[in-house]
């Protein structure tokens, strides 16, 4: 699973923490499923190296759930989510593994922007207890805040 983590150095890490309705399901998904180290934890939360950026999931039942979507192109993408920028092989990787793991997509692994300055490969997914995750691939990181 390390082959999937970029160099610590590589970037300044984030850090975002987001409600988790079960731990025990968190770490299912976040450590098992994805492939994210586990850190410090409680009885309350669980720090997570999400490719090189701490996650930390609280447990907070009544603050779960997608709730809005905005049209992308031609997609509706969940508003509230958070992801990872992967190389194209590691992005493929994960996309492999979660189609082999029967994971349900919000937004099915596909290109978008095709041809266009940005050009991107993008999956959406929810986690157990229904947060949105994007993780996507540029064939050209230059193009990661190109307009």
């Amino acid at each position: 699973m390390s082959a999937l983590l970029p160099a610590a150095a590589a970037m300044p890490p984030f850090h975002l923490a987001f409600p988790v309705h079960d731990l025990a399901a968190a770490r299912r998904f976040y450590g098992e499923l994805l492939g994210c180290p586990e850190g410090r934890s409680s009885a309350e939360w669980i720090d997570f190296n999400f490719y090189g950026h701490q996650i930390v999931a609280h447990l907070a039942p009544g603050e779960c759930g997608h709730r809005q979507s905005s049209k992308v192109d031609d997609h509706d993408v969940p508003v509230r989510h958070f992801g990872a920028v992967l190389s194209i092989p590691q992005w493929n990787q994960l996309a492999d593994r979660l189609k082999a793991a029967g994971t349900k997509f919000v937004i099915e692994p596909y290109t978008r922007f095709k041809g266009e300055v940005g050009e991107q490969s993008t999956m959406f997914f929810l986690d157990p207890s229904g947060n949105a995750i994007e993780i996507k691939a540029f064939a050209d990181m230059d193009s990661l805040f190109a307009k």
